[in-house]
């Protein structure tokens, strides 16, 4: 009785690699791949979101070249690659691990299930969209009181939790008063105002990449009503949240602190 012998994963994966490796020898700089990606997760980093869509186009285009007849696939792979990438990065800057970890879940997600053959540059847009939105969260702000500076980050932190005036000013030991004079004289805002912006720019992410329902996503963010969500939401968006949800081309809503330095 002849036994034949099945390749264990580890001779496999090298004979993959050996025959990958051969094969990518007749291209010419792909030391320039690695380098375009640096310059993305720069500009990423860096929150240049125009400069970070052009650059990952350039590496689609690069990856186009390579893979032939398989370029779907391969997009597909490298957009969920990227989004690891991009998580440990966030982990990186000190993001919770709860929320790097979700981060990295929710781009899978809009490339497994989102993402058609068609479709595969609007992604690469969203994707930079989003994570450029994230990144910007855990920019530390330079106000000149760094109560207000680390109100801000936990705000960011802690976006989906009930929180009120009172809830912050208990977390920082200080009289809700005290916090609400400090908050609206080095950001420009009133504390309420920014927790309704940021449950805004958050919200948008589900209205577009979840299934849930406008009412359901305004209870996650804990407004009183699917009717106060609404107006608050088209306040500083200028759209309703239906409106956003039905055309993918309404820009995402940004916020700039306005005495940020």
């Amino acid at each position: 009785m002849n036994i034949i012998a099945v390749p264990t994963i580890q001779e496999t994966i090298s004979k993959i690699f050996m025959a990958e490796s051969e094969n990518l020898n007749q291209y010419d700089g792909l030391e320039k791949f690695f380098e375009t990606e640096t310059q993305l997760i720069y500009e990423i980093h860096h929150l240049e979101k125009e400069k970070a869509k052009e650059t990952l186009r350039a590496l689609i285009d690069m990856i186009s070249l390579h893979a032939g007849k398989d370029t779907i696939r391969a997009i597909r792979n490298y957009y969920i690659v990227l989004s690891s990438v991009m998580a440990r990065k966030l982990f990186e800057m000190r993001v919770p691990p709860k929320k790097a970890f979700a981060f990295n879940n929710a781009c899978i997600e809009l490339v497994d299930n989102r993402m058609n053959d068609s479709e595969f540059l609007y992604v690469a847009d969203e994707l930079i969209e989003f994570f450029i939105s994230v990144i910007s969260e855990r920019k530390q702000p330079s106000f000149g009181h760094q109560t207000v500076n680390k109100v801000v980050m936990f705000i960011n932190d802690e976006v989906e939790r009930d929180l009120s005036v009172e809830d912050v000013a208990k977390h920082f030991h200080i009289s809700t008063s005290h916090l609400s004079r400090i908050f609206r004289e080095h950001a420009g805002i009133t504390l309420v105002e920014y927790l309704n912006v940021r449950r805004v720019e958050e919200s948008q992410h589900y209205l577009r990449h979840s299934d849930k329902g406008i009412s359901e996503i305004s209870k996650q963010f804990h407004f009183c009503n699917q009717s106060y969500f609404t107006r608050i939401f088209k306040k500083y968006t200028t759209v309703t949240p239906k409106q956003f949800r039905d055309s993918q081309h309404i820009p995402y809503f940004r916020y700039t602190l306005p005495n940020a330095k």
